[in-house]
């Protein structure tokens, strides 16, 4: 279509040309064929801008950068369109006077101006098809985007900043180490010196940064800096990636001879092994500087005397670690006077601590904010947190809330949702106590700082509750006799060939497995004969036997991520019952059909969470779980949506409906049959309704039935929304409150 158009256009400017080659005669004798060429090119020009201007919005929702032709194009359209329409009001009006005082004179002029101005529209059109609007930009990394919070201008921290500048402006130092003790600062002042080499200085073209951990996963740091630089791999080993990124970085020179390396590190060792040309410390703030950092975190400015009084102690007590001082600053505030002194004493207590390693202190600073959270349900949700690997984007959905519930928090509650509900509430009141931090990717995800993580994995080996978490390639399961004594694993990025048939942990609670080759390892039957109290399995690129399955009766949450399972649920036989199962999750994991041997087995079975191009479920499957609360199902699948009629409990569905299995449904009177009217009966408790790819709203009754709890609506790809769109958030706003949310995408 588009090398059609482009044809056309180029036709009529060469037939516009060659018509128009005997001006003279043109201009008297063919002013009616002038014009008339030229008002549909006019209009011709109005859809080609309207076009480009839709393909360019689009563009920019899509986060592209658009072309600078197509922007100089869009300009001179507008341009273009605004002078014609000048001269389409001068042609009416000519119109209008020749028919009582002819001036043949002007009708000359007129004329000959109309051709020369529809040539040019016919240019401007020839130009109009573009074989791309926009392009992607490469990542800047969203921790140079967000807003510079927690950067203190301590005297250490301006020394340290000042030399890294200057080593950066030097072209004999490629390599800068910058080291200090955990929590001083180090991440958020690399941050501050990233921001300004890439933006306010441009010392450099193109800054990025990568979390390299203790134990790097080397492929992964390598496709981050690919997607930062916008580059596809065209080799598959860690070698030629390295190659092929080491010629992008050859490429991408700035002012000064070749790149430079900024790393952060809590040993000054690691600086000198890395051959850094520039070793900078971080140091601890001050005394005058801590305070007002203190003050700021605990929100102390309109305190008694005798506030500020014991408020000066404790800051002291921090030790000047900025990490301390925010986290303990945060945890006391709002406090009452004797809270505060009751926590002063506290840290005084811990003298003991003095001694030991340099976390010792700050541990004992953390462990009375993690005290003060009290209720039990958010300390272990905040001990869940560090099962999962350093530096990771723990999904709180998924990961957490399965975790969670497996484990049993909130186990007073009934109801699956309010759970989740609680388990979100929870990781909020851990990220105002500063122990969570918040994720670059949304709400739907969370991160704990690496000394904080530590210091949970201190907290449990202090308590009855003992954590082993390993994020080493592990090639052999690891044995040692106090290994049995915990009660959760997390062994994460593993290269284990072998597991045992046999392991005894008669306290294990939860197992997390990750293998880093696609099912290359397969679980024994027997493996978890002796685990009796487990109550949380999730396990990843593994071959699964579900004949392992019969011997966990306690087994609350089941999670298999790209899995390959050996056999179908039902082959446990009845007399194996999983009495006990509320969340079963199936991620990408290769499975035939989702039998209904899994309704006798999983009687309490409350969430059936599934993800994958396509599952395969039985027919009247859905219908028989009867416990069922949450049932999601976002890819393509046979459901028929009839089946969840008799789902009385049903409180939350995420279904993707094969329109061709289900026209009954799909009927204008289908409705649950409790409920007697279609969206305010059907959703009556719904406090957030998503709408995709729905073809036709048919009137703005459809949507008059909202129910009163609605305070989110996001409507999705409605390609016949625009028309009926000025009334449809005239509706919404006087039907709802102000907090009302509508979202419009695509």
């Amino acid at each position: 279509m588009a090398e059609l158009l482009g044809n056309t256009a180029a036709n009529t400017v060469g037939n516009l040309a060659t018509e128009y080659a005997s001006p003279y005669v043109s201009y008297f004798f063919r002013y009616d064929k002038i014009v008339r060429d030229f008002k549909n090119l006019t209009a011709d020009l109005e859809n080609r801008k309207a076009r480009v201007t839709n393909d360019v919005d689009v563009a920019k929702r899509q986060g592209e950068v658009i072309e600078k032709d197509v922007e100089d194009w869009l300009t001179k359209a507008g341009e273009e369109l605004g002078e014609a329409q000048r001269l389409a009001d001068e042609i009416d009006k000519e119109n209008k006077c020749f028919n009582w005082c002819p001036n043949w004179g002007w009708r000359y002029g007129l004329s000959r101006k109309t051709a020369k101005k529809t040539l040019d529209i016919s240019r401007l059109i020839e130009k109009s098809d573009f074989t791309r609007v926009g392009y992607r930009p490469p990542l800047e990394g969203i921790e140079f985007l967000l807003p510079a919070d927690g950067f203190m201008n301590s005297e250490s921290s301006k020394l340290a900043f000042n030399g890294i500048m200057k080593a950066l402006s030097r072209d004999d130092v490629n390599m800068i180490g910058l080291y200090g003790m955990p929590g001083v600062g180090k991440t958020t002042l690399a941050t501050q010196v990233g921001r300004q080499a890439a933006g306010e200085g441009k010392l450099f073209d193109r800054v990025v940064t990568v979390t390299v951990s203790q134990t790097p996963n080397i492929s992964k740091i390598q496709d981050r800096l690919a997607e930062l630089f916008g580059l596809k791999f065209e080799a598959s080993s860690e070698e030629g990636k390295a190659e092929e990124l080491l010629r992008r970085l050859r490429v991408g020179r700035a002012h000064h001879e070749g790149c430079k390396i900024l790393l952060t590190t809590r040993r000054e060792e690691v600086c000198s092994l890395m051959n850094c040309q520039e070793e900078i410390k971080l140091s601890i703030f001050a005394e005058d500087e801590a305070w007002p950092l203190f003050e700021d975190n605990a929100a102390l400015k309109d305190a008694s005397p005798e506030m500020i009084k014991v408020a000066k102690e404790v800051a002291q007590e921090c030790k000047g670690l900025p990490l301390a001082i925010v986290i303990v600053g945060k945890a006391l505030r709002n406090k009452s006077l004797d809270e505060w002194i009751a926590a002063n004493q506290r840290l005084k207590n811990s003298r003991h601590l003095d001694n030991e390693d340099v976390c010792g202190k700050l541990y004992s600073v953390l462990e009375l904010s993690y005290d003060y959270l009290k209720d039990k349900n958010i300390q272990s949700c905040f001990l869940l947190c560090s099962l999962f690997p350093e530096d990771a984007d723990i999904g709180v959905e998924e990961e957490l809330t399965v975790c969670g519930i497996g484990q049993g928090l909130f186990s007073d509650i009934y109801s699956i949702e309010d759970k989740r509900r609680e388990i979100r509430v929870a990781l909020k009141k851990l990220q105002k106590s500063g122990l969570l931090m918040e994720s670059n990717h949304g709400e739907s995800y969370v991160r704990m700082h690496d000394v904080v993580r530590d210091f949970a994995h201190w907290i449990t080996l202090r308590g009855e509750n003992k954590f082993m978490v390993k994020d080493t390639s592990l090639l052999e399961w690891p044995m040692t006799e106090s290994f049995r004594f915990y009660t959760a694993i997390a062994l994460w990025n593993t290269e284990i060939k072998n597991l045992p048939d046999k392991l005894e942990f008669f306290e294990l609670k939860i197992l997390i497995l990750e293998e880093v080759e696609e099912n290359s390892l397969s679980i024994p039957s027997t493996f978890f004969e002796r685990m009796n109290a487990l109550r949380v399995l999730l396990v990843q690129n593994v071959t699964f036997s579900l004949d392992a399955l019969q011997f966990l009766p306690d087994l609350r949450a089941l999670g298999l991520f790209d899995c390959k399972l050996i056999k179908n649920i039902s082959s446990l036989g009845h007399e194996k019952k999983l009495n006990k199962l509320e969340i079963l999750l199936l991620a990408d994991t290769i499975i035939e059909e989702l039998h209904e041997g899994l309704v006798e087995l999983c009687t309490s079975l409350k969430s059936l969470l599934l993800r994958g191009e396509y599952c395969k479920i039985s027919p009247n499957l859905l219908s028989r779980l009867s416990s069922v609360e949450e049932i999601f199902v976002p890819g393509r699948n046979n459901v028929n949506i009839l089946e969840l009629k008799s789902l009385s409990r049903l409180t939350a569905l995420t279904l993707a409906i094969n329109t061709t299995n289900n026209v009954e449904c799909l009927e204008e009177n289908f409705v649950f049959p409790k409920l007697q009217r279609a969206f305010k009966e059907l959703f009556c408790n719904t406090e957030m309704l998503v709408l995709d790819n729905v073809e036709k709203l048919r009137s703005l009754e459809d949507l008059e039935c909202f129910p009163e709890l609605l305070t989110r609506l996001e409507l999705r790809s409605l390609p016949e929304l625009q028309s009926i769109l000025v009334a449809l958030l005239t509706l919404i706003c006087c039907i709802y409150n102000d907090s009302t949310y509508m979202g419009v995408m695509d």
